[in-house]
Formats: structure tokens, sequence, C-alpha cells
């Protein structure tokens, strides 16, 4: 009996202790949500202070929205594991019912049987009623063992009560928790109401814009195309200006290999000719040199492979651009206010207007153009290329090397007056999502 509610009582800490840490790492989950919520809020109220509603408060209402009710859901979870851990108590405290109910049957049955044999004649006579020394040492065992049992029933019955008393503290204090915890989840629930509200308004207003939005979409869109047009240019001037070094690499390698023959003809001859007099000969003819393999880029060479290759395991931790900055517009379909789609081949990071742009990886300046009015940044990392669009003061230029977290530029005005960079990634054949290769914020 003593065994059972001992490991019942560690049944009962252990489970609290599973749910106690359970309940702890939500409560974490939910202060860094928190802390995005007032992230976001900060660079709304900071948006709202300098223009008018535009896709950036858009993006960032609809992400605070999100974040709530990730913090909603976060309380509701916690609700769950209190009505688990309350349904859990009770069930100990009914359990604790049935252990005392037969606990004290059991001791009453000993104490009235202990009352009727209480008297020392009877006592000695069942010693001496004995048939021999050896079954009266056992007798005296047995009374001894009998009145140990006792006691250990009377202990067992006071810490049972004690054990169902700290389960009924426990299904107080969870009770209580969970009061407090449904209080929370209202107010949460209110906070998102306003902000739902917040966001509809938004999304009037833009609506309301309806035109200059779209105008602003359809500019958009045609530097964007300028952009990738752009790209494609530096990436087939690069082509071919590996192609033609490559060439003029070969024909010198092969303009070394002819004179190496000739060489290499006049000294057989001159061989042959002292040892047998014979002035004709043959020369040793070479083995042509070994040709590119089919599949290799044409833009990798000795001097960029190694690049080439630290940039391909660098996939995923990539810095951004910018520090600080908001994902305006993903790689792909993004949805508009107006429920209408728009597909781009980059990343669009808002940032504040002036911050410094910043190469995300070791490589050489291919390219740096203007296109309506903004600055356009290409640089090559072996056969992969990233491109710095939307920029003002660019500080480097054509030719020249660049380093990890280098600043090739400033951050300038969109087309909506927000700060915003626009970060392709590709290689020679495609475009490729870069957030998959940027370290996760």
């Amino acid at each position: 009996m003593f065994k059972y509610s001992f490991a019942l009582l560690l049944l009962c800490c252990f489970s609290f202790f599973a749910q106690a840490q359970t309940r702890e790492e939500l409560e974490r989950q939910r202060q860094q949500l928190r802390k995005e919520i007032e992230e976001t809020e900060k660079q709304l109220n900071s948006n709202k202070t300098k223009t008018k509603e535009n896709l950036l408060q858009w993006k960032l209402i609809n992400n605070k929205v999100a974040l709530q009710d990730r913090v909603i859901d976060n309380i509701s979870k916690e609700v769950r594991l209190l009505d688990n851990n309350i349904f859990s108590i009770q069930k100990d405290v009914k359990r604790y019912d049935r252990l005392l109910d037969t606990l004290q049957k059991e001791y009453a049955k000993s104490m009235v049987y202990a009352y009727k044999n209480r008297s020392n004649y009877q006592f000695l006579n069942f010693i001496f009623s004995a048939s021999s020394f050896n079954d009266a040492v056992k007798r005296i065992t047995y009374l001894k063992s009998y009145r140990n049992y006792q006691q250990i029933q009377g202990e067992n019955i006071l810490r049972t009560q004690e054990l169902r008393k700290k389960r009924i503290a426990d299904l107080g204090g969870s009770k209580k928790l969970k009061s407090t915890t449904l209080q929370t989840q209202s107010k949460e629930l209110a906070t998102l109401e306003i902000q739902e509200k917040e966001k509809d308004r938004i999304v009037q207003e833009l609506k309301k814009q309806g035109k200059t939005l779209n105008n602003q979409i359809s500019a958009k869109k045609k530097q964007m195309q300028k952009v990738s047009n752009a790209i494609a240019s530096a990436i087939k001037k690069a082509q071919e200006a590996a192609r033609r070094e490559a060439i003029a690499k070969a024909d010198a390698e092969e303009l070394k290999r002819k004179e190496r023959d000739r060489a290499d003809a006049k000294a057989t001859t001159k061989d042959n000719t002292a040892a047998t007099g014979n002035t004709k000969s043959v020369a040793t003819p070479r083995a042509p040199a070994p040709a590119k393999k089919v599949g290799t880029s044409v833009l990798l060479n000795a001097e960029n492979i190694a690049l080439n290759n630290s940039f391909e395991k660098n996939r995923g931790t990539l810095p951004w651009p910018v520090d600080n900055g908001y994902v305006l517009m993903h790689y792909g379909a993004n949805k508009l206010p107006s429920g209408s789609d728009i597909n781009i081949t980059n990343v669009t990071i808002s940032a504040n207007i002036g911050a410094p742009v910043k190469a995300v990886f070791n490589g050489t300046v291919s390219n740096v153009l203007t296109i309506e009015d903004m600055q356009v940044v290409i640089i090559q990392h072996g056969k992969y290329f990233t491109t710095y669009s939307n920029l003002s003061g660019v500080s480097v230029q054509k030719g020249q090397d660049v380093n990890t977290g280098q600043s090739i530029g400033r951050v300038a005005a969109n087309l909506e007056g927000v700060g915003a960079v626009d970060f392709f990634m590709s290689n020679e054949t495609s475009d490729f999502d870069p957030e998959k290769w940027l370290r996760r914020k």
C-alpha cells in the first residue's frame, strides 16, 4: 500500500513538471510574438508619419494581424493544457478518495480486532497456547508484525490525505490560472478586432487610390522588366568576355605548344643526324590540349571556381543586403489589396531611405547602370549573379572586387515614396528565390 502511494506521488509530480515545462515553452513563444508585434507596430507608426496609406502599411498590418492570431492560438493551447491538467488533477483526487475509503475500512477492521483482543490475558493465552517453543516465537513475531501493519496503515492514511490535500490545492491553482488566461485571451481577441478594423480601413483607403496604385504597379512591372533585361545583358556580356578570354588563352597555349613542337623537332633532327647521319626525321606528335567538360559553365575558370563553390555552400546563410529590412514583396506571386496578383523575379525589401545596401558575398562588380533614375549594381560570384536595384549614391564601379558586407550604395525611395531595395539572384540559365539563399531572420 505504501509503495502504491509513493509511486502515485512520483507520477503526479512528473506530470505537473512536464506540464509546467510545456507552459513555459508557450510563454517564451508568446513573448517572442509580442516582441515581433511591437517591432511591426513601430514600423507602421513610422510609415504613417511619412506617407499616406501604401502597400507597405498593408503588408505590415497583415503581418501584425497574423502575429496576433498566433498569440491567440498560443493562449488557446495553454487553455487546453490547463483543461487537461485540471482533468488529470480531478482524476487523482477521485483516486485518492477511493484509496482513502479502502484504507480507512481496513484500518477500522484492524482496530476493532485489536480492541476485542486488547487484554494481556488474551495476549498471553495466544502465546502459551502454542504447540511448541518455535510456534510461540512465530506467534510473538506475528503479533509484532500486526502492530507494525496497523502503524503503517495509519501512516498511509495520513500520507494519502496529505497528497489529496496537495492535489486539491493544485486544482484550485490551475482553475485560478485558467481564469487569468481566459481573461488574457479575451483582451487579445479585443486587440485583434481593433487590428482587423485598422486593416479594413487601410484596404478601403488603398482601394480609393485604385487608379494610382494600378499605375504604380504597371510602372513597377516595367521597371522590373528593364532590370531583368539588364541582368540578362550583363550575364551575356560576361559569357562573351569569358569565351573571348578562354579562346585567347587557348590560342596562346596552342602557340606555345607549336613552338615547343618546333623546338622538339629541331632537337630530334640534330640527335638523328649526329647518331646516323640521316637528316630526315619524324617529330613525335603531342597529345591535343584537353577539351572543356561538357556542361561546365563558360563563366567558371581557375580564378573563380573556388569562389563559386563557396557561394553555393553558403546557400541559406547569406546575409541580407540591408539591416532591419522588412520583406514587402516575395519572389513569385504577391497578392495585392485589390485581390489581383503581381509576379516578380526578385524580393523587395523595405528599409529606411538612405540605409546602406551591402554585398551579400565576395565578388566582382559586373555592371553599374541607371534605369529610370534608380541605380542598379550587378555583382558576379562565379556563375552566380546578385543584383541590387533602386539604389542611390552607388559607391562601387564596374570591374571592382567587393567583399561580403561591403556597402555598395544606399536605399532609395520607391514609386510610393517608401524606402525599398529590389534584390535579384540568378545564374546563366534562370533566376531563383533569394529568400532561400539568405539566412532566416
